[in-house]
């Protein structure tokens, strides 16, 4: 019966590509009737990058548009702060390339339609689990004709941090904080504007500035739960702090003519303590939402996909039982590289974000180029590109 995912995001699909690559019946579930949604997370940084390539896809993504960031920085009152210099760093990749998630799952869905056992429906959304002695045994979806089941060895919730599945599966996640919402748009890009992307922070106000080559896209950090506080400001509460922290930008902001350009993002950060019961599994922000400080959810999904597909492929493809002790075992390697990168968010969120965002202090005092130093670059590189416990895949294809 092989394995159902549902929720079509980059966990969903990577998961999906790689299993159905080893030869496993594999049906992806995606409740929307296309991949297009603004504003998702579209950092794609060097281990993904490597997954790719080992799965023969790196050539084709990069003919896909994108922006190759070379440098992270962050940009105060009194001049710019280079966090890290990617270049040089081992391996193919030395950058973080941005390109729109919905090419991304366009090209992951594409390359895993080549293969007979892979199924994907669209317009089909999870929202129950089938259980038989107790073990789960599958789910059931509706889509525009109705109600259907799908039955499987294996059941797998990447449906996104307010998952359906795992609600079913009763599993509740851990809430760790976050003191922020993100308000995202974006404005207009002039070919004179700067190339690399940026955290702008002044007193009381910080924004996250992305080069998408004929526009920025941009994320102004509020107070967690204070975006109808903003909206009851007028567009003005926003075209304003916008215009001060950036502003050579000031020509442009008139853009924003009102809050229906804008999309808001609730931001959670949280983790399950079990993510799994006897034929069934979460995975990406079903078992781990991080926050976007980092911009690395999307590579600690593709992560866990590819260390799910290389425990697991052998027995799906097999039919062999799938014990649920081996579903610990995935739960133990994704789990520290979870909490590790979740407990430098929080440093970040508490040191940084939160007082800026509630007594309007500026940022910590920090070297003004700490990229120079050697060992902090290479530490700084190495979480951020590649993260704690990178992941590579090890099943053949079939």
């Amino acid at each position: 019966m092989g394995c159902v995912i549902a929720g079509g995001g980059p966990a969903g699909a990577v998961l999906a590509l790689i299993l159905a690559r080893a030869g496993v019946e594999v049906t992806l579930l995606e409740k929307h009737g296309d991949f297009l949604r603004d504003f998702r997370g579209d950092t794609i940084h060097p281990s993904t990058l490597q997954v790719l390539d080992e799965l023969g896809l790196a050539g084709d993504f990069l003919k896909l548009p994108h922006h190759k960031a070379y440098r992270l920085s962050f940009v105060t009152d009194a001049g710019e702060v280079r966090i890290a210099n990617l270049r040089g760093m081992p391996g193919k990749f030395d950058y973080i390339a941005f390109v729109p998630q919905w090419d991304f799952l366009e090209l992951i869905t594409s390359a895993a339609r080549r293969y007979p056992g892979f199924r994907l429906l669209m317009n089909a959304e999870a929202y129950d689990l089938i259980r038989e002695d107790g073990v789960v045994r599958g789910l059931r979806y509706r889509d525009p004709s109705g109600d259907h089941e799908i039955r499987a060895d294996l059941t797998v919730a990447a449906d996104g941090r307010t998952s359906t599945l795992r609600a079913r599966a009763g599993l509740v996640p851990e809430d760790l904080d976050a003191p922020m919402d993100v308000v995202w748009f974006r404005l207009p890009r002039h070919d004179t504007d700067r190339e690399d992307p940026f955290l702008r922070i002044s007193g009381g106000h910080m924004m996250v500035a992305i080069n998408r080559d004929t526009y920025w896209q941009l994320a102004y950090l509020i107070p967690k739960g204070g975006y109808d506080d903003l909206v009851r400001g007028g567009i003005d509460a926003l075209r304003g702090p916008v215009a001060e922290l950036l502003p050579w930008l000031g020509d442009r902001i008139g853009e924003i003519r009102g809050y229906d350009d804008v999309s808001v993002l609730t931001v959670a950060l949280n983790r399950l303590r079990r993510w799994h019961l006897p034929g069934f599994l979460c995975i990406g922000d079903a078992a781990h939402a991080m926050s976007p400080v980092f911009g690395v959810g999307i590579n600690l999904a593709v992560q866990d996909a590819v260390a799910a597909a290389n425990l697991l492929a052998g027995s799906l493809r097999s039919g062999a039982p799938i014990p649920e002790s081996t579903l610990h075992l995935l739960q133990r390697r994704r789990m520290f590289p979870t909490r590790f990168t979740q407990a430098a968010q929080r440093v970040v969120q508490n040191r940084v974000i939160r007082p800026a965002l509630s007594t309007g202090s500026g940022p910590p005092r920090l070297p003004r180029n700490p990229a120079r130093l050697p060992l902090v670059n290479r530490l700084a590189r190495r979480f951020i590109g590649h993260g704690v416990r990178p992941e590579h895949v090890t099943v053949k294809e079939v």
